[in-house]
Order: C-alpha cells, then structure tokens, then sequence
C-alpha cells in the first residue's frame, strides 16, 4: 500500500510540471513546456510500471476505515435532498415552458445538464450514489405509495437486467446530450424530462421499485460510479476505502455493456470537440449524404468498437487464465477508468454553471474557478486519468488474483487488460490534450 501511495504521489508531481491548457472549455491554446509525446509515454508507462509493481507484491491491498457515525444527520440530510431535489425538478419543468429561452438565463437548462446530470454523477464517483434519495421520480413513487399503505407493483419487473437502461442511457446521455441542441433549448430540455420521468413513475407503478434501479439510466450509471468512491456512506456510518474495493465483484451481461458504454461515451463527449472528429464528421456526411444523423452513426459505430475491443481482450484473458465469462468477471475493473474521466471531463462544466445558478435570485454570478490557474486544472485532469487508469489495474490484478490458479498464470492473464488499459490512458490524454500546442 506505502509503494502504491508513493508512486501516485510522484506521478502527481511530474505531471504537473506539464502546464498547458483548456480546462474550462474554452478554445485557447498554450504552448506546453513538456512535449505531449512525452507525457503521454510516461503517463502509459505509469500504468505499465503499477501492474509490474503489483507482481512483486503478496496480494492487493485492501483496506475500509469508519471514518464518523453520522445516523441523526444522515436522515435529516436525506430528507432535505429529496425535497430539494423534487422542488428543483418541478421548478425546471415550469422554467423550461415559461421562462427565457436563454440557456444561461434559464434554470431548466442550469440544474438538469449541469447539475442533475453531471453533479450527481460527481458525487457519486466521491461518496457513491445518492440517486436513490435524489430521484425525483422514486421521492414521487414513495409518496404513492405511502398513500396507499404499501409498495405499488402490478407486476413482477420482467428479466430484462440493466438493459432498459443502457437503452436510456444511449439515447440521453450518448445522443441528446451530446449530439442535439437539447442543452441549450430549455423548452426541450423540460419536455424530455418530462417525458422521461413519466416513463420511470409509471414504470414503477407497474413493475415495482425494481424498476427504479434496472430500467433508469441515471440510477444505473450513478450506482456504476460509486463502485470506485473512496468514501461510501453505510447505514448511518461514513467510511473510507481503497477505491478499488467495489470494482471487484461479478457484473451480468448487460452491466457490462453500461460499462463500456460509460467509459466510452465520455470519452467520445470529448472527442467531438476536436478538429478530427470534425473532419471525420463531414467526410462521412459528404460521403453518404446521411445529414446530421451522421453523429449518430459515428457514435454507435465507436461503441461497437468499443465493445468489440473490450470482449476481444477479455477472452484472451479468460483463454490465459482459463476465466468463465472474463467480459463479466473483469468489466468492474474498468469502472475507475469511465469515474476519473467523468471527474476529469466534468468537473469544470459542473462549477461553472453552479457558479451561474445565483442568476436566478438575480444575483450576480459567481466563477468558482476563477482562482485555479487553467495549467493547474489541465493537470489535474492529467493526474485524474492516470490515477483511475491505475486503480483500474490494481482492480484488474486483484480480480485475476482471486479468478485464475497460479500466480504467474494470473500475471500473464492480466497482462492484456494492462496493454488496453494503457492505450486507453494515452488515448484519454491524448482527447483532453486537443486545446495544446505541444
């Protein structure tokens, strides 16, 4: 645990020395004092160095602290979230309508975006998922049902895994926020959640409570993220851990595709800002004359290849070390890879448009970041990508440790998840790298 702590701690130090940037999602350029070449090489070697680090070791580290016994506050806390959260979701859906039809001036498009999207993701990824509290549609379902005296299910939720989800997923957070005008028109913005929070309550009216955690999208995604928080909140307790802990367990099938999914999602967020998806973008529209539907084909055709490249190296895995189902027993592991990117993606977006919600009390805005330097920022992402690429192969190892008989076979069976676990470091890099002038 000491070595892992030291080299992260030197990693944290180098990577700041490279100080170029757009973090706050601007389109500036700097010149880089470092070479993008060579930092990109020695964030991979990083990753590289961690799992031959982890060879020399006995096991993999895994550590829980309490850290404070919080029962009293914690309910009350809950209480004042759900609340919140229901008024801040039906003022959106009125604002959306009657309000202006600024992005910047409208609360629709501030909290749901920003705030009910990419925050709580945020605090997932910290604390784990407080969704189950927050959910507007659940907090409307619990209300029901206390009305009627008992959980509401006409039928029992049918065996579809996470697959609703997943659906939901791609078409709300890969297609309409990514691909469309949506988080700029609060008037669409309100409408579809509208439309989707309909679907979730009625859905829960009809299958039961579990559908509020296999058929939502945002449950699923929140509950995948927290798997790699560093503090989790259990029962009236907060804890502290290894973030790796809750990457380790056995995902179903359609888990594994949300994974991936996830992972690669944020990922293409931030490709799309670049001059080569751009070039990419027209080359094919010209081509196939298909119009903007194009993004959504370049989408789905990366997650394909995504997919296939995850399930391709997860059974060389299972063939080295003679794994059942490797894309299930090791899609878990990757979960600190789609939670450091979102932070590092997210995090900006996220204070700067809480910065602006005092417009609404016609107050002035506040720049929450006006203090970082945006160098600061732009390594921190750094140090953020190659922190969760790096628990992503302590979570591999240990995964390979527990699943595959024989030290060296399990070396060998995890070596790779190391290779596509680098070339995914460097390729992360490489995206949020695009504003540098190397």
């Amino acid at each position: 645990m000491r070595r892992l702590s030291r080299l992260l701690a030197v990693l944290a130090g180098v990577l700041f020395l490279a100080a170029p940037v757009s973090a706050h999602s601007v389109g500036s350029r700097f010149d880089a004092p470092l070479p993008l070449s060579l930092l990109f090489a020695g964030a991979g070697a990083t990753v590289a160095l961690t799992a031959l680090l982890l060879a020399q070791m006995d096991g993999t580290p895994m550590r829980q602290r309490r850290l404070v016994s919080l029962p009293t506050a914690t309910r009350g806390g809950r209480l004042a979230g759900r609340l919140l959260f229901l008024a801040a979701f039906g003022l959106a859906l009125v604002e959306g309508v009657t309000g202006p039809s600024a992005p910047l001036s409208n609360f629709t498009t501030l909290f749901v975006w920003p705030l009910l999207l990419k925050g709580v993701a945020l605090l997932a990824i910290l604390g784990g998922s407080p969704w189950r509290t927050l959910s507007p549609w659940r907090t409307l379902y619990d209300g029901l049902a206390r009305l009627e005296g008992s959980e509401i299910q006409l039928r029992p939720y049918p065996n579809l895994g996470d697959w609703p989800a997943f659906v939901g997923f791609l078409l709300v957070v890969g297609v309409a926020e990514n691909l469309t005008q949506l988080p700029q028109r609060p008037a669409l913005t309100a409408g579809l959640l509208a439309v989707y929070a309909t679907v979730m309550l009625v859905g829960g009216l009809v299958f039961g409570p579990q559908w509020f955690e296999r058929a939502d999208a945002l449950a699923v995604f929140y509950r995948l993220l927290g798997r790699a928080a560093p503090f989790q909140f259990e029962g009236g307790d907060l804890v502290a851990r290894v973030p790796w802990q809750g990457c380790l367990d056995r995902l179903s099938a359609s888990s594994v595709a949300f994974v991936v999914a996830a992972v690669y999602t944020v990922s293409f967020d931030g490709f799309v800002e670049s001059p080569e998806y751009q070039t990419i973008y027209f080359g094919v529209r010209d081509a196939l004359g298909l119009g903007p539907t194009v993004s959504v084909v370049l989408y789905l055709l990366g997650l394909a290849g995504f997919l296939l490249v995850f399930l391709s190296v997860t059974r060389l895995v299972g063939e080295i070390g003679d794994v059942a189902e490797p894309a299930r027993a090791f899609a878990a592991s990757v979960v600190p890879i789609a939670a450091a990117y979102e932070l590092a993606h997210s995090l900006g977006y996220v204070l700067t448009y809480l910065g602006l919600l005092p417009r609404m009390v016609r107050v002035e805005a506040v720049d929450l970041l006006a203090w970082l330097p945006l160098s600061a920022y732009w390594g921190l992402q750094v140090v953020l990508i190659v922190v969760g690429h790096v628990v992503a192969v302590v979570a591999a190892h240990a995964v390979a440790e527990r699943l595959v008989d024989g030290r060296r076979r399990a070396l060998l069976a995890h070596a790779p998840l190391v290779v596509l676990m680098v070339g995914y470091t460097v390729l992360s890099l490489w995206i949020i790298s695009r504003p540098v002038a190397s």
